[in-house]
């Protein structure tokens, strides 16, 4: 069982971390802002609202991408407009590749009261062009591409299930395929180790997960709260905690809390 600490406290629904420079970068819906901590739990706001900035990644210059509202926004430094996502209605994560290649996720219905229809994911170039690469996604939530920029593993929320698909020389997706079932675990939030497991947050089980390609459970950490998301910086594992909102997000009481414990396996860069 890995030893759990408090990191940070009084936070709203916290999303999307994302190691960048030797910080955690997230995103704070209570706040409509995303915010940088070092490892000694200063912290830094990037980016201010007024819209909630549903999740964030980084290109492989540095430039912050945050999708808000329906588009994502390139902070340049100062914000720019860099994709249109009107078409889709829902975009929930996002995970940049080695080319600059944003794979978006969109839920495709209003989550939590909405009525269940299929998701899909989007592919933005690094021109801001858009184009759908796969459809039928049971609300696609975390994403990662592997180092080598050849696979996209996508957590599907509502089939409890990790789903992988290849990267095409175009950036299109092929070759989907179910890279772990989890049982009755509903991931939400994804990060993958050095050694190429992946662990999953996960809100109505309140645990955080680290699975391997097939399935095969290697950790599991049983939290007080709901899990939204991890992150790995170096060996230590970022868990982003909290309750449940019973209205809008960023109603909320800010309930949320950032836990660290010392992975087994460090980030992959």
């Amino acid at each position: 069982m890995l030893d759990v600490q408090e990191f940070l406290t009084g936070r709203g629904v916290t999303e999307s971390p994302r190691w960048h420079d030797g910080r955690l970068w997230f995103a704070d819906w209570g706040t409509h802002q995303v915010l940088a901590a070092s490892p000694d739990g200063t912290v830094e706001a990037i980016a201010d609202g007024p819209e909630t900035p549903f999740c964030l990644d980084h290109t492989p210059d540095g430039k912050l991408l945050v999708i808000t509202g329906p588009a994502v926004v390139r902070h340049d430094p100062a914000p720019v407009r860099h994709a249109d996502l009107s078409a889709y209605s829902a975009p929930n994560d996002i995970a940049v590749d080695g080319r600059g290649n944003a794979y978006i996720g969109d839920v495709a219905f209003e989550f939590p009261m909405g009525e269940f229809v299929p998701g899909s994911i989007a592919l933005v170039t690094p021109d801001g062009a858009v184009r759908r690469v796969a459809d039928g996604m049971a609300f696609p939530n975390g994403m990662v591409v592997t180092p080598d920029g050849t696979t996209l593993i996508v957590a599907e929320s509502f089939a409890n299930r990790l789903t992988a698909f290849d990267i095409d020389a175009d950036g299109s997706l092929s070759n989907r395929r179910v890279w772990a079932d989890l049982g009755d675990g509903v991931p939400d939030g994804i990060c993958l180790d050095a050694d190429g497991a992946v662990w999953f947050a996960d809100v109505p089980n309140k645990q955080c997960v680290r699975v391997r390609e097939g399935g095969e459970v290697l950790e599991r950490i049983t939290l007080a709260q709901g899990c939204f998301a991890c992150a790995l910086g170096g060996n230590t594992l970022y868990l982003l905690t909290g309750d449940m909102p019973r209205g809008p997000f960023g109603d909320e009481p800010r309930t949320g809390r950032i836990l660290t414990a010392t992975a087994p396996s460090p980030g992959v860069a």
